[in-house]
């Protein structure tokens, strides 16, 4: 076994699909066009968009999603408030766009996408910047109370957060015919 992967790693990589596989289809579609975007994985635009609204709103979020090459190069080491100001308000502004298309509708689907597009390094920050952007009067008060309802005790006091990079990252799956496959 390499030294790269232990048992605990194909634990945790269960445990990331297991939680992938509870958001609702909309939130996993949402989730895979954005690391598309985001990580420039494929065309997103050519893959995901079904019709002018949905190419749009993919455009819009290339161009929000340029600001996190910036973002991943200055995430603080601590929690020294020297260097929040210039964090987190680009880390809140692209989150409040997230947001604001309606398909992350849990601080759960937003710290999953989050981590995988900035890096574990970002955890610590995830609370605030979701919160900061939750409350935002650009969503509805209905969509506002949701997520930041959705957002648990436990997530938001953490004492620590792991540095453990996510190792599954969901990506575009073909449909298979299965009608081809099935013996006559």
């Amino acid at each position: 076994m390499s030294a790269s992967k232990r048992p605990a790693d194909g634990a945790m990589t269960l445990a990331e699909i297991k939680e992938f596989a509870g958001f609702s289809a909309a939130t996993q579609r949402y989730v895979r066009r954005s690391l598309d975007v985001g990580l420039e994985r494929e065309d997103a635009l050519s893959r995901w968009s079904r019709d002018t609204v949905e190419a749009a709103s993919i455009r819009a979020q290339a161009r929000v999603y340029d600001r996190l090459d910036e973002i991943r190069t200055i995430v603080p080491d601590d929690s020294g408030l020297d260097s929040v100001e210039i964090f987190m308000a680009p880390l809140i502004t692209v989150s409040a766009f997230d947001l604001g298309q309606g398909r992350l509708t849990s601080f759960s689907a937003y710290r999953f996408l989050y981590e995988r597009l900035i890096g574990a390094e970002v955890r610590p920050w995830l609370p605030g910047a979701f919160c900061a952007a939750a409350a935002l009067p650009h969503l509805h008060p209905d969509l506002r109370r949701k997520l930041l309802q959705s957002i648990s005790e436990a997530a938001a006091t953490a004492s620590g957060w792991s540095n453990r990079q996510p190792s599954f990252f969901p990506a575009w799956v073909e449909k298979v015919d299965t009608s081809a496959a099935l013996p006559n």
